[in-house]
């Protein structure tokens, strides 16, 4: 077990290593990486039984590096195996150099570090690496646009973990330990400090206005690595937090409602695609947050439907969400965005109905109105996609021609995967489960027809500015305080 853990772990970096050395097999060795990842997330569910127990490692006992893999990590790994793969089949085609799929590779092993890391400075060495990977692939293109793009995403990430740092010094110095156990004894500021960095890594609530910027003006295939996986590096280990220590629980779930409802606040009155897409990302992972206890799943089934729509979108003649009104797609690619707005909103049949009605199952009485409404927005803002005009035939228009080779195999992939993955929880389809997310569905369908559809609404884009965003940290570094000594 601990042979394998450590081979599957130092895999994604000794092969994105090796793609300089054997170039022409770059895209083979990628996708094999992630057909690993996925392979070592299946054996995590076969071990992570009530008769087994989860894989601990620790080295250089309380000192070093402590990892633990269970069915938890496994969602998440398997998520960040099916998004990469979808990812390098999209890209199969497209001519991207050596350099790029080894900064996928080098992304997708530090990610997968982050599901199994038990202990700060670990967590905090791969989440490092994420950042430099993720900063390489958003400047990929060299334009002053995305240079600048991914300058201003290393310095908020970078700003943040030096906060993380400090609070993970603190907690060694109450503890003795890095371990996130000690998290319980540590001080408030300790507290704190470390939820301040991964809020803002994991684009939660306020302190993740950085994240519709990023994740809009990135790459295709790049967008949909970031909102599929790279940000749930920062909120799976809140997700531990709250399953391992029942007074953070509350505070979890607290951000979980909050940025549930601030994402979907921004989507339904936005009217660009891509950054819908990007605020939705920050709603969606408040539901992940929100339930601690399915937020694997859920993560599962975000990063597969939420991958599917970048590489939709980045297919479409617009990103204009007037000018596609007027734009009639082909009827498969709607079709395409029409089964992913549908997972995404709850409809049965697909994944995102199983943890939806999961999610809500598990809500405490307070987390119940607010994250209902979230639902509800979620299903006006997908509404946008649903309706949009399509026709098959030579009048149809798709994004600058045709789609590339490798994007039906990809969207395929991930959608198939909310297929499949709609199996897991198969007791949720009963009569009562299956009216209110239907009914919500039809709520929100009618009410983007009646009124969000001739809005003119546009909410301020002041708080993602640069010099904004790091004011904002120290504003959620007083109220995270409070809220860890209340």
């Amino acid at each position: 077990m601990n042979t394998l853990t450590i081979a599957w772990i130092a895999l994604p970096l000794f092969v994105g290593f090796s793609i300089y050395l054997l170039p022409k097999l770059d895209r083979y060795l990628a996708l094999g990486v992630a057909i690993a990842s996925a392979a070592y997330s299946l054996w995590l569910f076969s071990i992570d039984t009530p008769l087994g127990q989860p894989a601990v490692l620790q080295f250089l006992d309380s000192f070093g590096v402590t990892l633990m893999a269970d069915s938890l990590s496994g969602f998440f790994i398997l998520t960040n195996a099916l998004v990469t793969a979808a990812v390098v089949i999209y890209c199969w085609t497209s001519g991207k150099t050596s350099f790029f799929y080894t900064q996928v590779i080098i992304l997708h092993g530090s990610v997968n570090a982050t599901f199994v890391c038990a202990d700060f400075i670990s967590l905090y060495v791969a989440l490092e690496v994420i950042s430099i990977a993720a900063f390489l692939l958003i400047a990929y293109p060299r334009t002053n646009r995305s240079i600048w793009v991914a300058l201003r995403y290393l310095f908020v990430s970078n700003t943040a973990m030096l906060f993380y740092l400090v609070g993970a010094v603190l907690v060694y110095q109450a503890n003795h330990s890095f371990s996130f156990l000690g998290l319980a004894n540590a001080s408030p500021e300790a507290q704190a400090l470390i939820f301040l960095g991964l809020l803002v890594k994991g684009g939660i609530f306020v302190s993740g206005l950085w994240l519709p910027l990023t994740h809009s003006e990135s790459e295709t295939p790049v967008s949909a690595l970031l909102s599929g996986v790279v940000i749930k590096a920062g909120v799976f280990p809140l997700v531990r937090f709250a399953l391992l220590l029942e007074e953070i629980d509350p505070i979890v779930r607290l951000f979980g409602v909050g940025t549930a409802l601030l994402g979907v606040s921004y989507a339904v009155f936005e009217k660009d695609a891509k950054r819908m897409l990007a605020f939705h990302t920050v709603s969606q992972l408040g539901f992940v947050l929100a339930a601690p206890e399915v937020g694997g799943f859920y993560a599962l089934t975000h990063g597969l439907v939420k991958s599917a729509l970048f590489l939709i979108v980045g297919n479409l003649p617009s990103r204009n969400l007037k000018e596609l009104k007027h734009l009639p797609l082909r009827t498969p690619i709607w079709i395409a965005l029409v089964v992913a707005s549908f997972s995404i909103s709850g409809f049965p049949l697909l994944s995102g109905f199983g943890a939806k009605v999961l999610t809500m199952k598990n809500l405490l009485p307070w987390q119940v109105i607010g994250m209902n409404i979230a639902a509800l927005g979620t299903a006006v803002s997908f509404a946008k996609f649903i309706f949009l005009p399509h026709e098959s035939g030579e009048k149809s228009l798709e994004s600058k021609g045709k789609a590339r080779a490798g994007f039906w195999p990809a969207v395929l992939l991930l959608l198939g995967g909310l297929v499949v993955a709609n199996g897991v929880y198969y007791q949720a389809y009963t009569v009562g489960n299956t009216v209110k997310p239907l009914a919500t569905i039809a709520l929100g369908w009618l009410a983007y027809l009646l009124i969000f559809q001739r809005s003119a609404l546009k909410l301020p884009r002041m708080l993602e500015q640069f010099d904004h965003l790091i004011g904002v940290m120290s504003l959620m570094l007083v109220l995270l305080f409070w809220a860890v000594v209340t």
